[in-house]
């Protein structure tokens, strides 16, 4: 009896000291606030630059911004809320044309999809179907704006790759044509 104690005790030992495996370890937890405030000096230093006519710019708590180039009219949009939009991804820095719901754009910057509907893009407020700082720069417009969105990396995409033409960290602009709800 003595002899299995003394085993169970060795074996809780060594099962204690062998190192778990745990799936949803992924590293090191994103750093919000230093990405924040890495990205917010380069939004101020490239929108104290970047020639973007506007109405008025919105300064969210966040860190979006939101630049008004045309005011709409009516509700913002709510929880809840179907918003349609045309619009053309871009990094802040460098220009590079990401993604777009207009097909002209695509073909010209070599990202048309054949197949693909280059229509307006449809989602719904607080549905988790894009990225957060669409949701925060949205509640700030009014159908029939025309906007440019300048979104951090943490409401954006954060250290992920998103595509090939998204590094990690990556300020993200979006040309907005927020043409109505539902």
């Amino acid at each position: 009896m003595r002899n299995l104690v003394i085993i169970l005790f060795l074996a809780l030992i060594g099962l204690s000291a062998c190192e778990t495996t745990n799936p949803y370890d992924t590293g090191p937890a994103y750093d919000v606030a230093g990405n924040l405030k890495i990205d917010s000096m380069k939004i101020v230093s490239y929108l104290d630059t970047a020639q973007i006519d506007s109405l008025y710019r919105i300064y969210d708590p966040s860190g979006v911004v939101i630049i008004v180039q045309k005011e709409g009219v009516g509700s913002r949009p709510t929880t809840g809320t179907v918003v349609y939009t045309n619009y053309i991804g871009s990094l802040m820095e460098g220009g590079t044309v990401f993604d777009t719901s207009i097909e002209s754009v695509a073909r010209k910057n070599d990202l048309w999809v054949e197949g693909r509907d280059y229509l307006p893009f449809p989602f719904v407020m607080d549905a988790h179907g894009v990225i957060l700082g669409w949701e925060i720069a949205f509640r700030r417009l009014r159908p029939g704006s025309k906007a440019v969105l300048v979104i951090p990396s943490p409401y954006a995409y954060q250290d992920r790759v998103n595509n090939s033409r998204i590094p990690a960290n990556s300020v993200l602009r979006f040309d907005v044509d927020f043409l109505g709800i539902d």
